[in-house]
């Protein structure tokens, strides 16, 4: 899928999560709800860092550009070593390491080691760089262009500070889940292995399908494509996936955010 459906399906995951929470006895706060949701959406681009043309290689100007080659030639050099003989032969590292479940684990647990060790400024980090691409997904239109990157930085950094002071208040959210001290924002993992995971299965609807179940053997490869019967997969930024599935994540963005606030 292209980054506006990805950024979608992550916020309506989290806005889910936060539905099933709640129904359960154990509503999120809105402070959690909002800010897992906007991770969540910025999380569920980070899998294309193996693609030049994708949203969150151009996020971060040189430096991510820079990131994406170094990301690209470290999946492929992995693929080289781990394929089987079933596996087709590849020219490049896209839709390989950043597409599985063990990259999404490793990348969500770091970001939870990263808020406990590094305190704030950890945090304050880890919101800043998924507030830019939730940015970028969400509001594709008008972060367009390179001339839009400063402004971005400026709301995603501004959007960061303001939403940390927030969680940071009694209640508020920065011990949801985790309540031991020394624990705060030990939760912030889960929505980027959730947006990592959503981007994956979002991609398995697609020609190509996802190795999402990598490093597990299936068959004669262990880099395999999991999707649906070809014949419900569809291309990338098609009108499945325009007209169908982007308004089907609104609405159930929506129905999450509302059960999840009590509001229905």
């Amino acid at each position: 899928m292209m980054g506006p459906a990805h950024s979608l399906s992550g916020a309506a995951a989290w806005l889910g999560v936060g539905a099933a929470a709640a129904a359960a006895g154990h509503p999120m706060p809105w402070p959690v709800l909002l800010v897992g949701a906007l991770i969540c959406a910025g999380a569920a681009l980070a899998p294309d860092l193996d693609h030049k043309a994708a949203t969150i290689s151009r996020s971060f100007g040189p430096v991510s550009r820079w990131l994406c080659e170094i990301v690209d030639k470290l999946s492929y050099a992995v693929y080289k070593a781990t394929k089987k003989p079933g596996d087709p032969r590849r020219s490049g590292g896209h839709r390989t390491l950043t597409h599985t479940w063990l990259w999404a684990v490793l990348i969500g647990a770091g970001c939870s080691v990263t808020a406990i060790a590094v305190d704030r400024w950890g945090v304050l980090a880890i919101l800043f760089v998924h507030m830019v691409l939730a940015i970028e997904g969400l509001l594709w239109r008008a972060a367009r262009g390179s001339s839009s990157d400063v402004l971005v930085w400026l709301l995603a950094a501004t959007s960061a500070w303001i939403l940390a002071d927030i969680l940071d208040q009694p209640g508020q959210g920065s011990d949801w889940l985790f309540t031991a001290p020394g624990q705060e924002y030990l939760w912030l993992g889960l929505p980027v292995v959730l947006g990592a995971l959503v981007h994956d299965l979002g991609d398995a609807l697609t020609v190509s399908g996802c190795p999402v179940l990598w490093p597990i053997p299936v068959g004669r490869k262990r880099w395999y494509p999991v999707g649906p019967p070809k014949a419900m997969r569809f291309r990338a930024g098609s009108w499945v996936e325009l007209k169908v599935l982007m308004p089907v994540f609104m609405v159930l963005g929506g129905v999450g955010g509302a059960v999840a606030l009590n509001v229905i």
